[in-house]
């Protein structure tokens, strides 16, 4: 498996490079950093859909959130992040440490969250995608670390509570007029 992981890692490191697509893939990988970007585009949803304005919350705070538990299953892993003779990585990291892939964690989760709360979100796996396949292609992670991030990060985010829609509630109904009751009857004089 090391073998195949290793041989997938220089293939992407070495094919269809181009500066613009190096970039592009920088760029995303500067606004996933912490889950940044998708802490920015949870709180516009959260900003702009009151009624799911919790749930949209919670998909801000999740990118962040995934980060910090990925961490820790690195700290247990404690696999370096790839070496390639003449193939430096294209970027920098915070961390020695590589599996599996922040990045993809935060990004699968966050993704499959949102679609959680409005379908159309799965578009949100588009940028994640690129996102992930990005790590490898800059020579920052092995591509297993980038499956187990996405498998562990669409895990989270299937599991993520969520909050409901605040339903609106009706308009106050009119108090109930109380009904007179029997009309009295004269009593008989004694």
């Amino acid at each position: 498996m090391r073998h195949l992981d290793l041989k997938l890692l220089r293939f992407m490191r070495t094919r269809g490079h181009t500066p613009a697509l190096e970039r592009a893939a920088k760029l995303l990988g500067k606004a996933g950093n912490n889950g940044a970007g998708w802490l920015v585009a949870g709180a516009a949803l959260a900003a702009a859909d009151r009624p799911r304005r919790a749930a949209w919350a919670t998909c801000a705070a999740l990118g962040p959130a995934a980060i910090g538990l990925n961490y820790g299953v690195k700290l247990v892993a404690r696999r370096p992040r790839p070496v390639l003779k003449g193939l430096p990585p294209l970027g920098g990291a915070p961390s020695s440490l590589s599996f599996p892939s922040a990045h993809s964690t935060s990004a699968f989760a966050v993704a499959t969250a949102m679609t959680r709360v409005d379908r159309r979100a799965a578009l949100a796996f588009v940028p994640a995608t690129a996102l992930a396949a990005g790590r490898p292609y800059l020579g920052m992670h092995y591509p297993s670390d980038v499956a187990a991030g996405v498998v562990l990060g669409t895990l989270v985010g299937l599991v993520v509570p969520l909050p409901r829609p605040e339903e609106r509630l009706p308009p106050k109904a009119p108090a109930p007029q109380e009904s007179p009751g029997p009309a009295p009857t004269a009593e008989a004089p004694r």
